[in-house]
């Protein structure tokens, strides 16, 4: 499968590859709020719903049986590292939205997870290319304690923006706060501004 190289998105927020106050690693360090969770792939289900037209279910088969594609994408976590090329695999966020249908009064998307994270995002972020519900990480399945089976990646924002384990999206017509966001990390996590923290 090609992929498609989005690593030069920065350019769209007037700021150089590597965001200030972030330094590059070819590590992949592990954060997260918790442990991780156990998954089992007889009995995961993965849920679109709230402000469209048609609610989504799909079992793991049916959620890898949708339209894919392969992404070299850069990640920015909020603690300060940031690590290049990382080729992810998955759907894209607008071809969920496409298959539900958005109504006209969604303004908002807020992500749930396996572990009962959450994070949420304006629609209008979420409604790019480069938001996927990645499964493959580098040729292999995305690693659990990377998210694994599956997770969002956000490469315009910082990653907490994209919940690990994820299992849900659920359109809003009016904002609420995810579990950082709630605890006074950035609504926004623009990284080229260095929205870190409220």
């Amino acid at each position: 499968m090609s992929s498609t190289d989005v690593t030069h998105l920065h350019e769209e927020f007037d700021g150089e590859r590597l965001p200030p106050g972030q330094r590059e690693t070819n590590k992949f360090p592990v954060l997260s709020k918790g442990s991780t969770p156990d998954w089992n792939p007889e009995t995961w289900e993965f849920s679109v719903t709230g402000a469209v037209e048609d609610e989504l279910s799909f079992s793991w088969d049916e959620f890898r049986d949708l339209p894919s594609e392969t992404q070299k994408q850069d990640f920015h976590c909020v603690t300060g590292w940031s690590k290049f090329d990382c080729e992810f695999t998955g759907v894209t966020f607008t071809t969920l939205a496409e298959l539900a249908g958005v109504k006209d009064d969604a303004v908002h998307v807020m992500f749930s997870a396996l572990d009962d994270y959450t994070t949420n995002l304006p629609l209008a972020d979420c409604m790019r290319d480069e938001v996927l519900f990645a499964w493959d990480f580098d040729g292999d399945s995305l690693p659990r304690e990377h998210g694994g089976p599956l997770r969002v990646l956000t490469p315009h924002k910082y990653a907490y923006k994209g919940a690990k384990w994820v299992d849900g999206a659920e359109f809003l017509t009016e904002p609420k706060r995810g579990y950082w966001e709630r605890r006074g990390y950035s609504n926004t996590a623009n990284p080229w501004n260095e929205e870190r923290y409220s």
